[in-house]
C-alpha cells in the first residue's frame, strides 16, 4: 500500500535530507505546499502539490490551501474502523501516514521592533495547527513531526512498529504543547495591543491566563537537593555565561533580583546580594569606590553571594572581588584584565547582561494553592517632587540625596525592610522580619558589626511605621531623617516622635512591600 507524507514547513532546516530518506529508503510519496514543494522539486524529489491532490487551488493569498476534506479526512480516518475506511474510499480520500509541519514564525515576527499589526496577523498560522492537531489526535496511525530536531528519531524508529508507536504518542504530546504555546503567544500579543497606553497605568490582566514556556535548562535541583527543578523561557537570551559552574536554581533567582535592583541606578553602582536581599549597595564616581562602600556595609554576608555592577568591570574591581568567595558576578562587560584575574577562579560564574543592566517590565507570577497570582512588576520609583515633608524640620540637601538612594534600595529588600544610608552608601540593612522594629534593630546591629557610624544617617522603611517604636529605635541609633510611605492610623504619633527628636521625615505616599 502506498505511504503518503505531507510536508509543509516554515523552518526548512534538515527537511531535504529527511524527505530524501522518506522517498528513497522508506517508499513514501510526498505531498507539499508552496515554498516547501518548490524546494523539494528543486532538489530532484518527486512531489505533488496539495492543490493537485485535493483538486482545489490555493486561494485568498494562500490563506486557504490545506483546509480540505481530502487532507483532514486522510489524517483523521481511523484505520481500525471499516466504516471510516469505506467512507475514505467512497470520497477518494487517500490516507496520510506522516505529517511534517512547523508553523508560521509568529513569535519571531512580533519580537521584531516596530512590527506592524497587519504583519503580525498575517503570521498567524491556521492550516498548520489544524493539520498538526488532526494528525496528533490520530497518532495511533499517523506520525506527526512539528520539530526538525525529531527527524532522526522518526527515521530511526521506522521499520520497528513498537518503537514507532511509542514515538508517535510522544510526538503527539509535543504537538499539543506546541500549539498551546503558539496560541498563548497570539493571545498575549493581542492582549498587549489592547493594553492601557499610559505606561504608568496598570495593564489589563486577561480573564484567562496562559503560561507556555520551552524548557531552557534542566537544573541539578531546586532550592534544596531533594527538589527537582528546571528553567523555562528566555533567560539565556538576556544573559551570557562566560565561565564557571552551571547556574543553580538559587543563582537564577539571585541574578533576577540583582538585575532589577541595579536597574534603579545611573551612576557607577555595585550591589551585593544574598538570598535575593541586598546586603550592601553603593554608588560613587568610580566603580572601585562603589565596591569599597558596598562591601563596607557587611563583610560577612557577601561570602557566597551575588555581585552586580552597572559599568564595565575592570581590573581594580576584579582584584578586590577576587579576595572573597563569590558565586556569581554580573556586569554589562568584563575587560580583558578583569577576565584574566577572575578566570583563575574556575567555578566562579561570570555573567554578561546582553542588553545592558536593567530589566524590562515583566509580570510576576507566583504559584499558590490551586492556581497562580499575577501582578505587574513594581517598577514605580517616586521622585522627590512626589514626597511630602511632614515634620517641622525640613531635610537638608544631603539628607534628600541619601533618602532617594535609600528609598531605591529599600524597595528591593524583603519586607519588613529597614535600610540605613548616608550619601550613596548603605550602612545597615534589616530584612524580612515579622516586626518592623526588629528589622531596624538588625540593621543597627549590622552597622555596628561593620563599625559604621549611624549618626547623621537616613532611615528608609518600605512600608509605614505602625507605631513610633521603629522610628524611635532609628533615632536612638543616630538617624536624623526618615523616609516612609505614611498612612498609619498612628501617623500623628510617629510624626510627634520625629519632631521631639529633631528629625526630618518624608512621606512618599507609596509603599513597596516585597514578600
Amino acid at each position: 500500500m502506498e505511504k503518503l507524507a505531507l510536508l509543509s514547513v516554515s523552518d526548512k532546516q534538515g527537511l531535504v535530507e529527511f524527505a530524501t530518506a522518506l522517498v528513497k529508503t522508506h517508499g513514501y510519496r510526498l505531498l507539499s505546499t508552496g515554498g516547501t514543494a518548490k524546494l523539494l522539486a528543486e532538489r530532484g524529489l518527486p512531489v505533488t502539490e496539495v492543490g493537485v491532490h485535493t483538486g482545489f487551488p490555493e486561494i485568498m493569498e494562500g490563506r486557504v490551501k490545506t483546509l480540505h476534506p481530502k487532507i483532514h479526512g486522510g489524517l483523521l480516518c481511523r484505520r481500525d474502523k471499516p466504516d471510516h475506511l469505506a467512507q475514505a474510499r467512497e470520497n477518494d480520500i487517500s490516507l496520510i501516514d506522516l505529517v511534517v509541519v512547523n508553523l508560521y514564525p509568529f513569535e519571531a515576527t512580533v519580537a521584531k521592533a516596530h512590527v506592524e499589526f497587519e504583519e503580525a496577523i498575517e503570521n498567524i498560522d491556521i492550516g498548520g495547527p489544524s493539520m498538526l492537531r488532526s494528525a496528533a489526535k490520530n497518532h495511533d496511525s499517523v506520525t506527526v513531526v512539528c520539530d526538525p530536531t525529531d527527524y532522526p528519531r522518526v527515521l530511526g524508529a521506522m521499520g520497528e512498529p513498537d518503537a514507532l508507536k511509542a514515538l508517535r504518542r510522544a510526538l503527539a504530546l509535543k504537538v499539543f504543547q506546541r500549539t498551546a504555546s503558539y496560541d498563548a503567544a497570539i493571545a498575549k500579543y493581542l492582549e498587549a495591543q489592547l493594553a492601557e497606553p499610559d505606561p504608568d497605568a496598570l495593564s489589563g490582566l486577561p480573564t484567562k491566563y496562559s503560561l507556555s514556556y520551552t524548557k531552557a535548562q534542566a537544573l541539578r535541583y531546586g532550592e534544596n537537593p531533594h527538589q527537582k527543578a528546571a528553567l523555562y523561557g528566555t533567560f539565556h537570551e538576556h544573559f551570557q555565561q562566560l565561565q564557571g559552574k552551571e547556574l543553580s536554581y538559587n543563582n537564577i533567582l539571585d541574578i533576577t533580583s540583582a538585575t532589577y535592583l541595579i536597574g534603579e541606578f545611573e551612576r557607577p553602582t555595585v550591589a551585593i546580594l544574598k538570598h535575593t536581599n541586598p546586603c550592601g549597595v553603593a554608588s560613587a564616581d568610580t566603580l572601585i569606590g562603589a565596591w569599597e562602600n558596598a562591601y563596607a556595609t557587611d563583610r560577612q554576608a557577601p561570602f557566597g553571594g551575588i555581585i552586580i555592577v552597572n559599568r564595565t568591570l575592570d581590573a581594580a574591581v576584579a582584584r578586590a572581588i577576587a579576595e572573597i568567595f563569590t558565586e556569581v558576578i554580573i556586569a554589562p562587560r568584563f575587560d580583558e584584565e578583569a577576565m584574566a584575574i577572575l578566570g583563575k577562579k574556575k567555578n566562579l560564574r561570570l555573567m554578561v547582561a546582553k542588553g545592558g543592566i536593567g530589566a524590562d517590565a515583566l509580570q510576576e507570577v507566583r504559584s499558590v494553592v490551586g492556581g497562580v497570582l499575577v501582578q505587574d512588576r513594581d517598577r514605580r520609583m517616586e521622585k522627590a517632587a512626589d514626597f511630602k515633608v511632614v515634620t517641622k524640620r525640613q531635610p537638608t540637601a544631603d539628607e534628600w540625596a541619601s533618602m532617594i538612594f535609600g528609598w531605591k534600595v529599600c524597595k528591593h529588600v524583603k519586607s519588613n525592610a529597614i535600610v540605613y544610608t548616608r550619601g550613596e552608601q548603605t550602612l545597615g540593612v534589616g530584612a524580612g522580619q515579622m516586626a518592623r522594629v526588629d528589622s531596624s534593630r538588625i540593621a543597627v546591629w549590622k552597622a555596628g558589626e561593620a563599625k559604621l557610624d549611624l549618626r547623621g544617617s537616613v532611615v528608609a522603611s518600605e512600608a509605614l511605621f505602625p507605631f513610633p517604636d521603629g522610628l524611635i529605635a532609628a533615632a536612638d541609633a543616630g538617624a536624623t531623617c526618615a523616609i516612609q510611605p505614611g498612612g498609619s492610623v498612628r501617623d500623628d504619633e510617629v510624626i510627634q516622635a520625629a519632631d521631639a527628636r529633631g528629625m526630618a521625615m518624608v512621606f512618599t505616599g507609596i509603599r513597596h512591600f516585597k514578600h
